[in-house]
């Protein structure tokens, strides 16, 4: 193929996926309706809802400017040659391949973040703060940032040196050697998340003694679930929004439940919420999904390697000799709609794990106060009562949250 047709169709990709995702918000923007549904309208105050349509519709709108802004420089970089013009300045510099990779990647990276910095900083300091949610302070805007940077350097550095070196290596068979390194560590992240790199920027409290932690407790001892790991995360340092989460396999086991989590609710509440995370483990989510993410990434990098060494592909991108960091940009592209696929399955898949673990805590501990917990975050973060079901299709890793009290009520 010639480099100028493959150049048109990466071009029409990006243009299709960006005009996708615009259509989708916007279908999700008309479907806001002004009444407050029967199951939640005890927990929702009326001016509270409408703020919570102010507050999405300014969401929606501020998403169109940014994503446009996004859409426009990708276009340009792609059309202008801009990412070979990249590689063109850095290339006399080093003689190294990997070397040559990991300055092209943390310039894009670089040059990226710093262009949105204005519109995350809008979106942090402006709009969560309009409607009562921010509390990151500018200290931690800026020191979370540092952070990102040194572990997207370690990180997303170590693991661009370890597949270019591959590919020189290994040659075509460079994605058997690499999908075995991706599987161990995308093992280890869900191992070790919450031990090393959580901490890095929140802090990790155990649950104190008391009549939430004996509630647990009896609960874990009831279905036999073995509870070592219980913390409290320090979430009200960037946002009033609530959450929980399961992490670990194996004894690395952990719960993690937010601090604003555990101030707006009851203990009945938190036990419910708890008791859902421990429907994951007995449901085996968390094994499943790590198998189906290791079906993943070996395909996607069985397709990466028929593209690796394509010198039309490079040239598509404006470079002037073969460079494997331009083809991993163009297979990005390439691959998207097949990934925007294996996606959709998975937020599916997830959609169903919800279900279920919902249902486990009903059947375990209480499917009224799951429910109560359900209307109360829900309210609390000012959530989309009425998404679009096509939005929901292809964007909730969750299912809404009238769809989760009709299920819990049966």
């Amino acid at each position: 193929m010639h480099p100028d047709t493959l150049l048109l169709i990466i071009l029409l990709i990006t243009v299709v996926s960006y005009l996708f995702d615009q259509v989708l918000d916007y279908i999700n923007l008309k479907a806001q309706r002004t009444d407050i549904p029967g199951e939640i309208a005890e927990f929702y105050e009326k001016e509270k809802y409408v703020k919570s349509l102010a507050y999405h519709k300014e969401l929606t709108r501020f998403s169109f400017l940014t994503s446009g802004f996004s859409f426009l420089f990708s276009f340009c970089m792609l059309a202008g040659g801009g990412f070979g013009w990249i590689d063109s300045l850095l290339r006399p510099y080093f003689e190294n391949e990997i070397m040559l990779a990991l300055a092209f990647f943390a310039v894009l990276m670089l040059a990226s973040d710093i262009l949105t910095i204005p519109f995350q900083w809008y979106s942090t300091f402006v709009i969560e703060e309009k409607y009562g949610f921010n509390k990151t302070t500018t200290k931690t805007f800026v020191v979370d940032k540092l952070k990102g940077y040194l572990l997207a350097a370690i990180i997303g550095g170590g693991l661009i040196s370890t597949l270019i070196y591959l590919v020189k290596a290994m040659g075509p068979n460079f994605w058997i050697w690499f999908s075995v390194l991706a599987s161990l560590f995308v093992l280890f992240i869900n191992m070790f998340y919450t031990s090393i790199i959580l901490p890095m920027f929140n802090k990790l409290t155990p649950l104190p003694e008391g009549e939430l932690k004996t509630a647990i407790e009896d609960f874990a001892r009831k279905v036999r679930f073995p509870l070592d790991n219980i913390f409290i995360i320090d979430g009200s340092k960037r946002s009033k929004k609530a959450n929980a989460f399961f992490s670990g396999i194996g004894k690395r086991k952990k719960i993690v439940l937010y601090d604003t989590l555990v101030e707006n609710h009851t203990t009945d509440e938190l036990v419910a919420v708890l008791a859902h995370e421990v429907g994951h483990f007995k449901k085996k989510h968390i094994v499943w999904g790590y198998v189906l993410s290791i079906v993943q990434i070996v395909f996607t990098l069985f397709v990466l390697s028929t593209l690796m060494f394509e010198e039309t592909v490079t040239l598509a991108l404006g470079g002037t000799q073969l460079a494997v960091h331009l083809n991993l940009v163009a297979f990005g592209i390439l691959f998207s709609p097949i990934s925007g696929i294996t996606g959709l399955f998975m937020k599916i898949y997830s959609r169903k794990n919800e279900f279920e673990a919902d249902a486990y805590a009903r059947e375990t501990f209480d499917g009224k106060a799951l429910s109560n917990a359900l209307k109360r975050l829900s309210v609390d973060s000012l959530s989309d009562l009425y998404p679009h079901p096509l939005y929901v299709f292809f964007h909730y890793s969750h299912p809404p949250l009238l769809e989760r009290l009709k299920a819990l009520s049966r």
